[in-house]
């Protein structure tokens, strides 16, 4: 099972993107800041949190040969449970992780981005797997996207329920999507969170964004981007001009459906 957690805090000034001056660690995310004057700053944070949530056979999906374009549709859900499983133990670490890991390390450097004047650049690293449309229960879809009702407990909530599931083997009788589980829980969970976020904070540009297909450990190499097309939505969201969207959710570059 593959995890990988980073968040990396950045300054700009004018159209440069510096570097940051030092650097600490949080609960196994890594995260720097500036200490210099802040004045006239705008400060921002990319969260890149990735753990799949699940027990692969590499070699046997490997050997199924299947496209992108059935993998991302999910449409071999059903294909690949033989050698793509999930246990209470991968669905923790991948919530404790992808979504409570990001919160945690938002929640220490928020005041440090609040000194930003012309308001900071929040951005969580999604999925395709996050979209509201892909959970087949209406429950669930409209408690994670009634954005008037959202909260945190709510949040919380739906991942007790889902962990609750997962322990008692019925997480397609509930309503819970069967590809890759924990994995869609968390970023649909993490996307919510970055709307309740956007909310509370209305002078910060708080997006999250799924990066593309792109070819990584966490999804075994079968991705068709490079990392350097990958960035290219998290790097556009974390350079937007003042007065730009928040609350959102984007599609590499453009903005999509929750």
């Amino acid at each position: 099972m593959w995890c990988s957690i980073s968040s990396t805090c950045w300054t700009r000034k004018a159209s440069t993107l510096w570097p940051t001056s030092s650097a600490t660690n949080l609960d196994g995310l890594i995260f720097s800041f500036s200490s210099q004057n802040l004045g006239s700053y705008i400060l921002g944070q990319v969260n890149n949190a990735g753990a799949s949530g699940v027990i692969i056979d590499e070699d046997g999906l490997k050997a199924m040969n299947i496209d992108p374009a059935s993998w991302l549709s999910g449409k071999v859900a059903n294909l690949v449970q033989g050698v793509v499983k999930h246990s209470y133990e991968s669905s923790q670490l991948c919530l404790n992780t992808n979504y409570y890991g990001c919160k945690r390390v938002t929640e220490a450097l928020l005041p440090l981005l609040q000194l930003s004047t012309s308001g900071a650049r929040i951005v969580n690293v999604s999925s395709l797997r996050s979209e509201l449309r892909r959970i087949p229960s209406e429950k669930t879809r409209k408690e994670l996207g009634d954005l008037d009702t959202l909260t945190e407990e709510k949040i919380d909530g739906v991942i007790k329920r889902f962990l609750h599931d997962v322990k008692e083997d019925s997480l397609e009788a509930n309503g819970w999507s069967i590809m890759l589980p924990p994995y869609s829980v968390s970023k649909a969970s993490l996307n919510a969170y970055t709307r309740v976020l956007a909310k509370k904070y209305p002078n910060m540009c708080i997006n999250c964004v799924h990066p593309g297909y792109v070819n990584t450990d966490l999804n075994w190499h079968t991705g068709t981007m490079t990392t350097e097309e990958g960035a290219r939505g998290p790097v556009m969201l974390a350079l937007l001009p003042e007065g730009s969207p928040t609350g959102c959710y984007f599609d590499q570059t453009e903005i999509a459906e929750f």
